[in-house]
């Protein structure tokens, strides 16, 4: 299974990521990852990406595109990868689309987490972590047994900055305004498939699968 996860935040990209990951053994590939590890590491690209990064500016393609194709290179990614985070443009996707063609392994389809605002603004404001030991909870769906007190390890339960209604929402707008071309461009290569990321997580990773199961070349 190869795959790019489009979604906005609090869909559950990273949620049936991780499952797919231990149920498929599939590498579960993010920018943020990438670039942290060849900071970290020092690599080449790693020190041109930090050079951006240091002075508030953003990593150019080319350097993401080509720590990408060092990511794909490794072990992990034999039996597959969902790509999360990455592309994030249309100029993005086609130089992942080119980047796959020299490596022959075509993407199987490009899944689009389907959610009302309503539901993702009910996620993400509903969330709160442990200060202490990070456990996640959420006011309706996984409220800790006494409020605003981790289950686990009794630390004190709070809520990000950027889970606050006016922000979600926010963030929002700036993912549809970016994602726009990016489903245009998948819809008209035919590899993009719609799930509704408001139904079970069972459900959705079952529509994953499904949408998976035959491929498609993206030259």
């Amino acid at each position: 299974m190869r795959c790019v996860f489009l979604g906005p935040p609090g869909a559950g990209k990273g949620t049936q990521a991780a499952v797919l990951r231990e149920k498929r053994s599939l590498a579960h590939i993010s920018t943020g990852d990438i670039l942290r590890d060849n900071v970290k590491k020092g690599t080449d690209l790693g020190k041109q990406a930090k050079e951006f990064m240091d002075s508030g500016g953003l990593v150019p393609d080319e350097v993401i595109v080509s720590m990408m194709k060092g990511r794909l290179q490794e072990p992990d990614c034999s039996s597959g990868f969902i790509l999360d985070g990455f592309p994030r443009t249309a100029p993005q996707a086609e130089a992942l689309g080119a980047l796959l063609k020299e490596m022959q392994i075509p993407l199987d389809a490009v899944i689009l987490f389907d959610v009302s605002d309503d539901v993702v603004i009910q996620r993400l404001t509903g969330r709160r972590i442990c200060r202490s030991c990070g456990a996640i909870y959420h006011a309706v769906n996984r409220p800790p047994k006494v409020d605003g007190v981790c289950d686990a390890c009794g630390g004190a339960l709070y809520q990000r900055d950027d889970d606050s209604e006016d922000v979600v929402k926010k963030r929002l707008e700036v993912y549809k305004e970016q994602t726009r071309p990016l489903v245009d461009y998948y819809e008209k290569r035919g590899i993009l498939v719609r799930v509704d990321a408001g139904k079970s997580g069972e459900e959705v990773i079952s529509s994953i699968e499904s949408a998976a199961g035959s491929e498609h070349d993206l030259a």
